[in-house]
């Protein structure tokens, strides 16, 4: 997950009131459920002791439904509100938090990764291009290619031969439209996947002239097409388990990613880490690519402390070298390092929790046990951007 949205809550001074709330839906009491969900958010806040200009803030923002919303985060600082976002799942029961941080781990959580897939709706003229996610979907503009001629007559007059070469010809030069129009279309949306729906020859037309790069990212379906009207379920289907299944394979490689840096070492090339100290000293001298979180994992609520800056964060209060700042905050790690993180252009990402012991492996060894091997064992972990160097010797 890209983490620059983060930035109006990473250098302004706390304490921070954080609160994620689900959607209220469009029915005839959402308001009366929003309201109710509002004030106990503004309760929690109050009870541990946010000043009221915050606690308003907070509430007034919350306080109206957003029918096509599953659910907000909301962070405020100094009786402001300095974020709102969207989430695209949310905690059954209102959360509240009032702390020197803002609360950031249940934001990656249940905001999720976005992935993206440019849908080519292609036919014989042109295509229609769309990009979709699980927000929503966005219309990209079109194709136009040749309309003459495009239909092959059925006569088996031998004088027809040269007008069928045309008609195929023409196609011919509209798939190339195509495949440069989807090209150019992907260069500016970099898209995870490339969806071509339509007819089965055109579709093939176009996947062989697109640029090798392109290719793999690139799936086929006849489930649907370019047509008025056209559109199915199952085409909705299969939209939506391509991007779970680019979601699933981005989290496949990093983990792959960790998986390799730890078994390097801290001093080595792509090397990753996953003990509170370790990460720390990494976020200090930005050198965190990734952030690797699992929810609920035991390093996650470790108490560290944090200055001013997202890069003055340190093991022990007393590391006043590292945090710059006479009177240091207490914070979560988990929390301090997305911050720390986000303002280093870094990324992160949720990894999940092993499954229950009763489960078993292929080879006959608990799957909890096998995911352990995989995942940061305390629930936070890095892939890192460089190395650092072994100190010299001698």
């Amino acid at each position: 997950m890209e983490l620059a949205f983060l930035s109006p809550v990473l250098h302004h001074p706390g304490p921070w009131a954080s609160a994620y709330v689900a959607g209220a839906g469009a029915g005839p009491d959402s308001a009366d459920q929003q309201e109710l969900a509002a004030r106990e958010v503004r309760h929690q806040l109050s009870r541990q002791g946010a000043d009221e200009r915050t606690q308003e803030a907070v509430y007034e923002e919350l306080r109206t439904p957003v029918p096509e919303e599953e659910g907000r985060a909301v962070f405020a600082a100094d009786g402001e509100v300095r974020l709102a976002t969207p989430l695209r799942a949310a905690p059954p029961l209102p959360e509240a938090q009032w702390s020197p941080l803002p609360h950031l781990s249940p934001l990656v959580e249940h905001l999720g990764e976005e992935r993206r897939c440019l849908v080519a709706y292609v036919d014989r003229e042109g295509a229609d291009f769309e990009l979709r996610s699980a927000e929503g979907s966005e219309e990209l503009g079109q194709a136009q290619g040749l309309d003459w001629p495009l239909s092959r007559t059925s006569s088996g007059d031998p004088s027809e031969s040269h007008f069928q070469e045309a008609v195929e010809n023409t196609w011919e030069k509209n798939a190339a439209t195509v495949a440069d129009r989807l090209t150019r279309v992907a260069a500016r949306t970099h898209p995870d996947a490339v969806l071509l729906v339509g007819e089965d020859r055109q579709r093939a037309a176009v996947l062989d002239k697109l640029p090798v790069a392109l290719r793999p990212l690139t799936t086929q379906t006849d489930r649907g097409g370019r047509a008025a009207g056209s559109g199915t379920d199952l085409l909705e289907e299969e939209i939506a388990e391509l991007l779970a299944e680019q979601e699933h394979r981005h989290g496949a490689r990093v983990l792959e990613r960790f998986r390799v840096g730890r078994a390097r070492g801290a001093n080595t090339a792509e090397a990753a880490v996953e003990d509170v100290a370790s990460l720390l000293e990494a976020a200090r001298e930005h050198r965190i690519e990734t952030l690797l979180l699992r929810p609920g994992g035991p390093d996650t609520n470790t108490e560290v402390w944090v200055g001013e800056e997202p890069d003055q964060i340190a093991l022990r209060r007393s590391e006043t070298k590292y945090l710059g700042d006479p009177e240091p905050s207490s914070a979560r790690a988990d929390d301090a390092l997305l911050r720390a993180v986000a303002a280093t252009g870094g990324t992160a990402v949720v990894v999940d929790e092993p499954r229950p012991d009763s489960e078993v492996s292929p080879e006959g060894e608990p799957v909890a046990q096998a995911v352990d091997e995989e995942v940061p064992v305390g629930g936070i972990g890095a892939v890192l951007r460089w190395s650092q160097p072994e100190p010299a010797t001698g």
